[in-house]
């Protein structure tokens, strides 16, 4: 039910029409309660999203520890299985690891130019930077308009 309703339905109102004023006050009033309204379900909204965020943040952080700690579980491993297949061989148990420390080192080559790559097509926001200038090109070129005259009683003078 809006304000306006609500004055309609007052039994003090006697059925008159009502004033600019009522109107306003009526509009002001719905007006400010759809806002809150609003800013109430945005809340709501952003208040659930956080919470899922910080539910998945949480299980990807537990998931990264759990891979990490797989590392070195994973390596001699690999380590025992060079060992295996090469030991006949010769090739010691030292050496397996030794095999397993150059491809983690290859790896990481690896993703260090990847990053280095990554890093290199990164570029200043061209447009944004453009857009700024071109605002404060525009603010420089304003000139700030005189207040309006107040009367005596306190009201502000239209003028043109």
């Amino acid at each position: 039910m809006s304000a306006a309703d609500r004055y309609e339905a007052s039994p003090t109102n006697g059925g008159a029409d009502r004033t600019v004023g009522q109107l306003f006050a009526a509009a002001t009033a719905d007006l400010s309660a759809l806002v809150h309204d609003e800013i109430a379900l945005a809340r709501a909204e952003i208040t659930k999203d956080v919470k899922r965020g910080l539910m998945g943040g949480v299980a990807g952080g537990v998931a990264a520890v759990i891979a990490l700690a797989s590392i070195p579980v994973f390596s001699f491993a690999a380590a025992y299985g060079i060992h295996d297949l090469l030991g006949s061989s010769g090739v010691t148990f030292g050496w397996s690891l030794a095999i397993v420390g150059v491809l983690f080192l290859l790896l990481a080559a690896l993703a260090a130019l990847f990053a280095v790559r990554a890093f290199k097509k990164i570029s200043p926001p061209e447009r944004t930077i453009a857009s700024t200038k071109a605002t404060v090109d525009v603010l420089k070129g304003t000139k700030p308009h005189p207040a309006a005259p107040i009367t005596a009683d306190g009201h502000k003078v239209l003028t043109r």
